[in-house]
């Protein structure tokens, strides 16, 4: 059966928040949009499941940041819960059976470091550390102190620290308002979360859109022509003025484009890679470990583990697990019995032994995704400057680029997906003029 022929004035390809955010802008302004997402679901890397007590869970994404204005709107918007995180002054860090003390001579030198890499974020970066890895750059950092800055290291940007490099990571602690505010919960990245989880707002965007959105259909190429681009799945041949790119650099990478892509966006493609990142969530009828010394922990112990409460104000329960890079793919050998076991073990002689029992557990590999790749973004190759954030979204001729890896604000975020999204859309209203628009009527379609 040959493929299906149809027309679109824009073809957006992903309906994680920032295609569908572009999707919506576009048909709000009267622009014939179609929505062509790989998975069978919408959401990219923000991901939503139900828990057995009822309540709602993030596999992907799930904090709005104190500055994240975008999302905050969004979510009020569609009538979605944001209630505060559920926090402690500093995390309880977790060392062979036993805590680090506050004030120690491993505090003292991790405090050094980190206020090193907050003041390098206020200063243009040199280029010389872009060979310079992470993991080579802590080498000099002393027994335990190392330990802990690999763990908030890998937590936070999913990274093989080998696979980093310092001008990287500096480049995009700068984009995300520096080191304080990227490993804060209140005040901070994690100030945040919504009753029913924040991947209820691309379910939403989507259910809006309708039959504008279609999932199972990966693009396989793209074919650039005067007057549009002629977009290829396996099912369908969609010629459109424009197409938005929202999938991060290196899951676009799979799509094949004729003509061949310029140099610079190819070098994006090629010399970025997508971040490892398990994450799971306990739950329980209530969170008990209130009762106690709260629950939010660093666990040095591998896999190096961040722990904290994301309990809705009502409850249950909710106990969120993450694990990042190379540690993160350690576990994928495991059953998921045995993952539980090891993540919720270390835990025991602080929260008591009912943590060993929940009433659910959710969780998610998000490098085994086939494809998302990864989370929480994508990362540039050492040596590379073309994957740093933001990434590089200057059209190539009609085919234009999204997604939260190009964004200008909180890149990385679900508010930077957002602030892609309207951008990209702003953009292609202005290329169509406001004449060209196709009213939704004029798709036509024939087999």
């Amino acid at each position: 059966m040959s493929a299906k022929r149809e027309a679109a004035t824009v073809v957006v390809v992903g309906a994680g928040l920032s295609g569908l955010t572009a999707a919506r802008e576009l048909h709000r302004n009267g622009v014939a949009v179609l929505v062509l997402e790989a998975a069978d679901r919408v959401g990219g890397r923000a991901m939503r499941e139900t828990t057995a007590l009822g309540s709602q869970v993030d596999l992907g994404g799930q904090w709005i940041g104190h500055d994240h204005h975008r999302l905050m709107a969004l979510a009020t918007e569609l009538g979605l819960t944001r209630f505060p995180m559920h926090t402690q002054p500093l995390p309880t860090i977790l060392d062979g059976g036993g805590r680090l003390r506050t004030v120690g001579p491993t505090m003292l030198v991790t405090g050094v470091v980190l206020a090193t890499v907050e003041a390098a974020t206020r200063f243009p970066t040199p280029i010389r550390w872009n060979d310079v890895s992470v993991q080579s750059w802590l080498r000099g950092v002393p027994g335990t102190a190392r330990r802990l800055l690999d763990v908030l290291a890998t937590i936070s940007w999913t990274a093989d620290l080998d696979r980093m490099s310092l001008y990287a990571a500096i480049s995009m602690l700068r984009g995300q308002g520096g080191l304080r505010t990227a490993l804060a919960t209140r005040g901070g990245a994690q100030d945040s979360l919504l009753v029913e989880a924040i991947g209820a707002i691309p379910e939403a965007l989507a259910a809006d859109l309708g039959h504008r959105v279609r999932l199972g259909q990966p693009v396989t190429s793209i074919t650039r022509a005067p007057g549009g681009v002629t977009v290829r799945t396996p099912s369908a041949e969609i010629h459109a003025e424009k197409i938005v790119v929202t999938v991060p650099p290196p899951m676009a990478a799979r799509i094949d484009y004729q003509p061949p892509l310029p140099a610079e966006r190819t070098e994006i493609q090629q010399n970025t890679y997508m971040g490892s990142v398990y994450k799971a969530i306990a739950v329980y009828p209530r969170p008990f470990w209130r009762e106690r010394h709260g629950a939010e922990f660093i666990v040095l112990e591998r896999p190096g583990r961040a722990v904290f409460d994301s309990s809705p104000p009502d409850g249950p329960g909710h106990l969120c697990i993450l694990v990042g890079g190379p540690e993160a793919r350690e576990l994928d050998g495991l059953s998921a019995d045995a993952r539980r076991e090891v993540l919720l073990g270390a835990l025991v002689p602080y929260l008591g032994a009912d943590i060993l029992d929940p009433a659910g557990w959710h969780e998610k590999s998000w490098h085994l995704d086939e494809f998302a790749g990864g989370g929480y973004m994508s990362l540039p190759v050492p040596g590379s400057r073309a994957g740093c954030l933001p990434v590089a979204s200057a059209p190539v001729d009609d085919i234009h680029w999204a997604g939260t890896e190009t964004a200008t604000e909180h890149p990385g975020y679900l508010e930077g997906a957002i602030q892609s999204g309207l951008r990209v859309a702003a953009e292609i209203i202005e290329a169509l003029g406001s004449g060209d628009a196709k009213p939704e009527g004029s798709r036509t379609g024939e087999s």
